[in-house]
């Protein structure tokens, strides 16, 4: 997989150092980065204004055809790049694609310095783009070429072919999309869809064209069912000349080149975003739940007060004789109907009750003697 950077980090910070030493530094040091790419720095203290940097990087070849030799195309790049304070070396370290010889002191002493050693620090990036380049770079040829419509299979990362077709006045770069697991398959299909919705809009009518489809295109038929087998279906880009014109030419063959790992970059912060909102999202029911349970718990024991505060006044009222329960009984009965009577008043009602309300006195027929 290409990386986002041009420049090697790295090894950017391993050569500034050795230019702004004071001293001739003595150095022997193997680099490896992410996708099999190697680098190998050496310096000695007795030839101080030389270093030694080889590079071995995948090529960009067509299908099977493999070669461990740096067309001449790539190599006049390279030569474009450096200046004057890279020379190449033939032949190249055994085990490495290209080995240079750096001469510090013809660097200039200056802002540009950092620039140069990035340059230098990028060749990786001039070596799997060289290819694809050439053949953008024939985009408005008029050549009728012997087989132009067949797909050219182009291999960086042996897991993440992708396909270049050229047909008239434009060319067609189809990436089969396959993941491991199908949460990812699931997320890259909206990212497609959103995706061609983006770029069909008036805002990105200048971007190269984007389809996504989960059959192969027309174009791909013939090829083996190995490289048509994906669960993530297949996305194509045209090609026209204004995406190749002057500078946008290196902006669309990195581009290219970068498109499995932008993929793979969007699906990985979406699946940590969603994982994050996943969790808070459970922190917050958790807290939720905590806080019913917690007052579910305060009402229990609340309940559980009051239900002994009531067992509490049975009891004593049980163990009261009669004579003080309808004494307690009759003072209560009589302060609520003087509540009644003192919050109902109305003028002159005392005389009309003596007046008219008396209680007549009965006299019982009956006589009650007591006995002793």
């Amino acid at each position: 997989m290409a990386c986002f950077e041009r420049a090697s980090p790295a090894l950017k910070d391993i050569l500034l150092k050795l230019y702004r030493a004071e001293k001739p530094m003595e150095i022997d040091h193997q680099l490896y980065e992410f996708g099999s790419v190697q680098y190998h720095i050496q310096s000695s203290a007795s030839d101080p204004h030389h270093t030694y940097l080889s590079i071995s990087t995948p090529l960009l070849s067509q299908g099977a055809l493999l070669s461990d030799r740096l067309s001449h195309a790539t190599i006049e790049m390279i030569k474009g790049v450096g200046s004057n304070a890279v020379d190449i070396v033939e032949p190249a370290k055994e085990g490495y694609h290209l080995t240079l010889r750096l001469n510090f002191s013809k660097i200039p002493r200056d802002k540009e310095s950092v620039k140069v050693i990035t340059q230098i620090s990028a060749m990786q990036a001039v070596i799997i783009s060289s290819q694809l380049k050439e053949m953008l770079q024939n985009v408005n040829s008029q050549v009728t070429l012997h087989g132009m419509h067949k797909p050219i299979k182009l291999v960086y990362h042996p897991r993440e072919p992708f396909f270049v077709i050229r047909q008239p006045q434009k060319i067609i770069a189809v990436f089969p999309i396959r993941f491991k697991e199908n949460s990812d398959v699931i997320i890259a299909t909206a990212f497609f869809q959103e995706l061609m919705d983006v770029g069909s809009s008036q805002e990105w009518a200048k971007a190269p064209p984007c389809i996504w489809s989960p059959i192969p295109p027309p174009e791909l038929r013939g090829e083996t069912f190995e490289d048509l087998s994906t669960n993530g279906g297949f996305v194509s880009f045209d090609i026209y000349s204004r995406h190749v014109e002057g500078k946008r030419l290196d902006k669309t063959v990195w581009s290219l080149l970068n498109f499995y790992a932008y993929v793979k970059s969007h699906i990985k912060c979406t699946r940590g975003f969603i994982q994050r909102r996943m969790r808070k999202r459970l922190e917050s029911l958790v807290k939720v739940l905590q806080k019913a349970s917690s007052e579910e718990e305060e009402e229990e024991e609340q309940f559980g007060k009051d239900q002994d505060a009531g067992c509490n006044y049975m009891r004593k009222l049980v163990s009261l004789p009669k004579s003080k329960i309808l004494k307690r009984r009759y003072g209560v009965l009589s302060r609520k109907i003087k509540r009644i009577r003192f919050r109902i008043k109305i003028h002159g009602f005392g005389r009309f009750r003596r007046r008219w309300l008396r209680f007549p006195k009965f006299s019982s027929s009956m006589g009650y003697t007591k006995l002793d």
